[in-house]
């Protein structure tokens, strides 16, 4: 499965003035696979270390020094080392924190080795082990489950991917087209974008089968909390991860959570998830400028999801969104609201992390809520995801009342059109008008 990240690790490959690489992302959303791919094609040699499954191989760091650590890895490995046309590649690098701190001397004495560690939850390792990331020595990529696009080339359906990429395309897309990208939309809805369970989909166009891959996937996660964090922040992160995939598109307010739990705790549990890439913050901002984040506030958010799919397993809402019509109205319009914000972060650039944004106005008798801001060429561009035409859209008129930006975009099932100042864009058309 092609995954569009491979183009930034091309990029790193031939940067005379790279840096030690750390992909950074949440568990199983194919890091090793691309990584693993990326060192077969592009290197002479690949030496992939995994210090989850080869535990032993933490020895190979009891020395940050660079020269002893390649030697250490020749004979742990039986493999040389030859600079500039191998790959060291340290998969679950959480597992080995000295690993990670070896970054920046690499990056230090060593800067023409090829090296790349790869993670999840790597937050929660250097806390237990009190170890600090080496931050301006290394470079980071930024990596999501498999987006909308990738979902259809997964499919075999390139061709249909690359015609919904071209904007003018969208605007003289024949109905039968149109729907059965969105059936592909409403498949994506259940499936997500974790690869294996994608992959499974593929091979056996089964979503009883995908569906138990998910529950799997999230005993997994649940695993990892008790084995990464301390004992203390366990039952908070569960509490977390369990109920934010049915508040996704709501204000987050912990009380109302468990009000049995302090609000401080499970605000740090939504935190350090957040860092992890479990889950992520919509900031409210004024929408009155860029950058966006200059009038955000830090404690006034909506959350959003690692996973569509996953989504669907925690909550439990397969049957609701096979038998809703409107997919912008499953589960109270959340998953289409899920779907956007994992679309915008998935199209974001791979070299940092998309904050998400919305606006709010609370005027006496005349609140509204806009879902997304985003910036785009320089410019504030308002997104609702709503069906309905314009007529339905009071917040968005409302926000293009107060700011007058000179584009809106409404996101929805309904084909692509344009009225005055509102671009109606389908769901599937996300990477296309803003990729």
């Amino acid at each position: 499965m092609n995954r569009g990240i491979y183009t930034a690790l091309l990029e790193w490959k031939t940067d005379v003035d790279k840096m030690p690489l750390l992909l950074r992302g949440a568990r199983q959303i194919g890091k090793t696979f691309v990584v693993k791919d990326f060192g077969e094609n592009e290197f002479e040699k690949s030496i992939n270390i995994n210090f989850e499954r080869n535990p032993e191989h933490k020895e190979i760091f009891s020395s940050f020094d660079p020269v002893e650590i390649i030697e250490r890895i020749s004979v742990y490995t039986g493999q040389k080392v030859v600079v500039g046309k191998t790959l060291v590649f340290l998969d679950e690098i959480q597992d080995c924190p000295r690993a990670i701190m070896a970054l920046r001397y690499f990056n230090e004495e060593m800067p023409e080795l090829h090296i790349i560690g790869a993670g999840s939850l790597l937050e929660f390792a250097l806390e237990s082990e009190e170890y600090r990331m080496p931050v301006g020595r290394v470079q980071y990529l930024y990596m999501y489950p498999m987006s909308f696009g990738e979902f259809l080339s997964a499919l075999g359906e390139d061709a249909l991917r690359e015609y919904v990429r071209d904007k003018t395309k969208l605007a003289v897309m024949p109905d039968k087209l149109h729907e059965k990208l969105l059936d592909y939309t409403r498949k994506y809805f259940m499936i997500g974008g974790m690869p294996k369970v994608v992959k499974s989909y593929v091979q056996h166009r089964d979503v009883l089968k995908c569906q138990k891959i998910q529950q799997s996937i999230i005993t997994t996660y649940k695993d990892d909390f008790a084995k990464y964090a301390k004992k203390s922040e366990f039952k908070y992160l569960q509490k977390i991860f369990s109920v934010i995939p049915s508040v996704v598109g709501q204000k987050v307010v912990f009380s109302k959570i468990d009000n049995s739990i302090k609000s401080r705790d499970l605000k740090n549990a939504f935190e350090l998830l957040e860092t992890a890439g479990i889950m992520y913050r919509v900031k409210k901002t004024s929408g009155d400028g860029l950058p966006l984040e200059a009038n955000s506030a830090e404690n006034y958010y909506k959350p959003v999801f690692l996973d569509v799919g996953l989504m669907h397993a925690i909550n439990g809402i397969y049957g609701e969104t096979i038998r809703e019509k409107n997919l912008t109205d499953i589960y109270k319009g959340s998953v289409a609201e899920q779907f956007v914000g994992q679309e915008l972060k998935a199209l974001g650039s791979y070299y940092k992390s998309c904050d998400l944004y919305y606006w709010v106005r609370d005027a006496k008798n005349s609140q509204a809520e806009v879902d997304y801001l985003i910036a785009k060429d320089e410019k504030i561009v308002p997104l609702e995801v709503k069906s309905g035409r314009k007529g339905k859209l009071k917040s968005l008129l409302l926000y293009l009342d107060a700011y007058k930006p000179e584009l809106a975009l409404k996101i929805s099932q309904a084909k692509y059109h344009e009225e005055e100042e509102v671009v109606s864009l389908p769901l599937y058309g996300m990477e296309g008008y803003l990729g």
